[in-house]
């Protein structure tokens, strides 16, 4: 049944580009995954999860009916949950609840959204809402904007609303991680664009100012979380909210440079941030560890390993020539165009501490000696010893 009755898939440049890219992550993750997973019970279940999961982020880039969009977060939802308990310890499973209840908050506002559209206009393909959203009441139109962009920002770990992903993604298997940092809060980011350029324009909507201080927080908070941290998958955590930051900027000025640079680096952030996570599994995997106090050496044993870290995260940083840097700087030369100087400042200021970042992991894992065992063990004694009794003026302990 042809549009706005059908259930319609549509492919463009954009999805198209965004399912080929799933398809190779997804191929990778998965041979990946058969090194860290294949001894333990739950091997079997991890390969159908897994696809069911990718069939999730194909139909939500390819679907042209705002209603499926639902239903494959739904779906997505569900498999990446089963992916966070399979086999899980006390930690995985307090992570994953976290990450369940924020997502379901988010899909229950973004139902209502749904719901309210439709009693509104009368449909929910998404070609049809570009015409027909124009009619829609000014007041119900900055309330349904407002359901979406809340229901899309926790999806995408969005300011202040990330809490789930630094609580969760740190404690799942590499493999699975690396799916999870590249594709997932990347649906929701797509999602945006899609519904505030075709549905509710962002200029027109009321919104465009609050995203333009949603992107500079996200990129803030993202950076010095990664800063203050000292585990590798806890520091690539963190860096991924801080990048989203860089994609919803390009959202939030709404030009066509701005938003072709946000594009440019979603496809970028993809590829980096799977390598990333990849690497650093591989270290963990040798050392049984990612904790940086515990690491060092790897440069010496493996320096293939040690080059192969160290060009995506340049890249994450924004060195030229790398993609990083063509994606950070298309988004921050429109903001210096359009005089949001605070904005391309934050920018700025976000890739110096991700330099900062990248150089920690690099310097305590490939560059410095590797710890011998007793020194570990008289620095977790140290850490663990208690504080002696104070036998001076109760003030001054």
């Amino acid at each position: 049944m042809a549009a706005p009755f059908g259930i319609v898939f549509v492919a463009d440049f954009l999805s198209a580009a965004m399912v080929v890219i799933t398809a190779i992550i997804g191929v990778v993750s998965v041979f990946y995954a058969m090194a860290d997973l294949k001894q333990k019970p739950s091997y079997g279940l991890f390969h159908s999860l897994i696809h069911v999961l990718l069939a999730g982020v194909y139909g939500a880039f390819l679907t042209g009916d705002i209603f499926n969009l639902y239903v494959w977060f739904e779906v997505m939802l569900i498999a990446s949950f089963g992916l966070m308990v399979l086999d899980a310890n006390r930690q995985q499973v307090d992570g994953a609840v976290k990450y369940v209840m924020l997502n379901f908050i988010s899909t229950l506002m973004f139902l209502l959204a749904i719901g309210l559209l439709y009693g509104a206009t009368g449909t929910l393909s998404l070609a049809d809402l570009h015409s027909k959203a124009a009619d829609i009441a000014p007041q119900t139109k900055v309330l349904l904007a407002a359901l979406f962009l809340f229901g899309f920002a926790v999806k995408s770990a969005l300011f202040p609303l990330f809490a789930w992903l630094p609580a969760s993604y740190h404690t799942l298997p590499s493999g699975v991680v690396a799916l999870f940092a590249a594709l997932l809060t990347k649906v929701g980011i797509y999602a945006l664009m899609r519904v505030f350029t075709l549905v509710f324009p962002l200029v027109d909507s009321g919104w465009q100012p609050l995203m333009i201080w949603v992107a500079a927080l996200t990129m803030l908070t993202g950076v010095l979380g990664a800063a203050s941290q000292y585990n590798v998958k806890k520091i690539l955590s963190f860096h991924i909210i801080s990048q989203i930051g860089y994609m919803v900027m390009g959202l939030a000025l709404y030009t066509p440079l701005a938003l072709a640079g946000a594009i440019f680096y979603i496809v970028h952030h993809i590829i980096v941030k799977a390598n990333l996570f990849l690497i650093g599994g591989l270290v963990e995997r040798k050392h049984q560890t990612s904790e940086l106090s515990e690491l060092g050496g790897m440069y010496k044993a493996t320096p293939l390993l040690a080059f192969l870290f160290l060009v995506p995260a340049f890249s994450l940083a924004g060195f030229p020539p790398l993609s990083g840097f063509w994606g950070k700087f298309l988004v921050i030369k429109d903001s210096l165009q359009n005089e949001y100087y605070m904005l391309a400042a934050v920018a700025l200021f976000v890739g110096l501490l991700t330099i900062f970042s990248m150089t920690k992991i690099w310097s305590e894992v490939f560059w410095k000696a590797k710890p011998s065992k007793q020194n570990v063990e008289t620095s977790g004694e140290k850490l663990c010893k208690k504080p002696e009794p104070c036998t001076t003026h109760p003030l001054l302990c």
